[in-house]
């Protein structure tokens, strides 16, 4: 398993948060964005974050950020509030050493104490490891949105899966 520490994120790692999605969103599919937000925003969201109560955690290792996970409301409909959407990226050059398992379980405890009941994951390109990944911590799949995204001259899935943090899964 991972040897690495989770914490709340703060304005200090947005550089370091800025880097990571930036791979992504230059080379995966993971995420459906073509231009990664500079520093500057992610400070932004982490602050807001904050103040609304919702968990945005990052994954450390040696003094350096491993990987980032959050949890937002799902839609801003207010029937919605008890529903959050999960974001996590990993770095790299960190990725297959667990981290993710981690970092998501941690994810997923601290949006139970945010007052969360279910969680959903949003997985663009209906990328196999972050489907694995999720239901490694106990999702669901939910569904298949086909032919949603385009990017790298590719049609793309999005595949949605689901997870009810009212079963007290301690351990997801």
């Amino acid at each position: 398993m991972a040897d690495c520490a989770i914490r709340p994120a703060s304005a200090d790692d947005a550089q370091a948060i800025a880097a990571i999605y930036a791979w992504h969103v230059a080379n995966g599919t993971g995420t459906f964005d073509i231009e990664a937000p500079k520093a500057a925003a992610w400070a932004g969201k982490i602050a807001d974050f904050a103040a609304k109560g919702w968990p945005f955690l990052v994954a450390e290792g040696e003094g350096a950020v491993l990987g980032y996970a959050y949890a937002a409301r799902f839609r801003d409909r207010a029937a919605y509030a008890r529903t959050c959407e999960d974001s996590i990226y990993i770095a790299h050059e960190a990725r297959g050493q667990g981290i993710g398992t981690v970092l998501l379980a941690a994810l997923i405890t601290a949006a139970r104490t945010a007052g969360f009941e279910q969680m959903i994951a949003v997985v663009g390109g209906g990328e196999p490891a972050s489907v694995a990944l999720h239901a490694k911590c106990g999702f669901a799949h939910a569904g298949r949105l086909a032919r949603v995204g385009h990017k790298f001259g590719r049609v793309l899935d999005t595949v949605y899966m689901q997870c009810d943090l009212t079963l007290g899964r301690d351990d997801p």
